[in-house]
């Protein structure tokens, strides 16, 4: 089984595109989306569709909660706020029901899908380095051989021994970063984001892992960036949202 995995798109309908089609190059059996389709980016409904298209499986981000009502955002800082109730206000009834219906996680055979940590995922807690990583440490008999998760649209990934924590390297092609998936560690990898990637590559991020080989690979694709971000900037939202994509960050 070759599972594509995306995550993290936030409305960016150009970086979804393209990331699709890196994944269709690829020839995935199945497209695991594990949430944040929406929020910060300009095309929420358009990318919500594809997703729903395209995906077998997708799991419920903390901005979908938020757009859903399944959370309370009043704690985000304005810009965050002001554009989820952007969001929400344009996208349609059907969108708010199939963001509510979304689980928080999924386990497929030894494989959990999950935004966030997979202790307590209604929490999206945060795993983005080694220190938090060894957190996992005390649930470590619970966890499955390995849980992609998304959420800091970083593309740092952790195995876990039996007493420690180790930052994982992908190595090869800067486009096709890839390493193998041992046995004998259990694994929190991330798959970085679609659609605001902020490991400081500008380019949209997705990933690959094939079952029999035990090969994860990211995947890096160039997308208009400069067309996201007009169009972030003229829907009156946060000018950041759109700049920071220039950059990675």
């Amino acid at each position: 089984m070759r599972y594509g995995i995306i995550s993290d798109i936030h409305g960016n309908l150009e970086a979804l595109t393209e990331s699709l089609k890196a994944l269709d190059l690829e020839g995935v059996d199945a497209i695991v989306c594990l949430g944040d389709v929406v929020g910060y980016g300009a095309n929420p409904e358009e990318c919500v569709n594809i997703v729903r298209s395209r995906a077998t499986l997708c799991i419920v981000g903390n901005h979908d909660a938020a757009v859903a009502g399944h959370m309370d955002y009043s704690y985000y800082y304005d810009a965050a706020r002001h554009a989820l109730d952007w969001c929400k206000s344009r996208v349609s009834t059907d969108t708010l029901s199939w963001l509510a219906s979304l689980p928080y996680k999924h386990t497929v055979g030894d494989i959990d899908f999950c935004h966030g940590s997979p202790v307590c995922p209604e929490e999206f807690e945060y795993v983005f380095t080694k220190e938090k990583a060894k957190e996992l440490l005390k649930y470590r008999d619970q966890l499955n051989w390995i849980t992609f998760i998304g959420h800091s649209h970083l593309t740092r990934s952790f195995a876990l021994s039996a007493d420690d924590a180790y930052n994982v390297k992908a190595g090869g092609d800067p486009a096709r970063l890839e390493f193998v998936v041992r046995k004998d560690y259990k694994y929190i990898i991330t798959v970085g984001s679609v659609g605001q990637p902020r490991d400081c590559d500008p380019r949209s991020c997705c990933a690959v892992f094939d079952t029999e080989t035990s090969i994860f690979r990211y995947l890096r694709s160039e997308y208009d960036i400069e067309a996201q971000m007009k169009k972030i900037i003229n829907a009156g939202l946060a000018y950041n949202f759109g700049a920071r994509l220039l950059v990675g960050i």
